[in-house]
């Protein structure tokens, strides 16, 4: 499924690192920044954390919530959470519903080796829940910087 901006963001539930249940629903009336990752603890998911974590008050004066979401286990979340002492709650979503119903589990090509991953992909979703933006190329070092502009 391939979603657009202007699309409504599909609804869905799934647990954080503490093992709460998370809606997308239940942030109606505030800004939401949805952001895949591919997994906790690399490189790359880790600058782009620390940046949202690091320019989380910004991210909050200018309205929006953050969370993140990758296919790792809600146990997986927590050691990261803890470990670089992230704000914002971090969906577990094993499974890959939620990365289907936005279209983040794509095939993937590297060093000639096809397999199955996460399309690092950013979601600005206005108060009403209508998807305002699709960030694709993600700066992982930057990544406040295309969500505030």
């Amino acid at each position: 499924m391939s979603l657009e901006v202007g699309q409504t963001a599909p609804d869905f539930e799934s647990k954080d690192q503490d093992g709460k249940a998370i809606k997308l629903s239940d942030f109606q009336g505030k800004k939401v920044v949805l952001y895949f990752y591919p997994k906790d603890n690399t490189p790359g998911c880790t600058a782009q954390a620390c940046n949202l974590r690091d320019n989380y008050e910004s991210l909050q004066k200018a309205g929006y919530v953050v969370l993140g979401i990758s296919s790792d286990a809600e146990k997986s979340h927590k050691k990261f959470v803890e470990k670089f002492e992230l704000p914002f709650p971090l969906i577990a979503d094993e499974d890959k519903s939620v990365h289907e119903k936005y279209g983040t589990w794509v095939e993937k090509n590297m060093y000639g080796r096809k397999y199955m991953g996460t399309a690092r992909t950013t979601f600005i979703i206005d108060e009403k829940g209508i998807i305002e933006e699709i960030i694709s190329k993600v700066k992982t070092k930057e990544h406040t910087n295309q969500i505030i502009k």
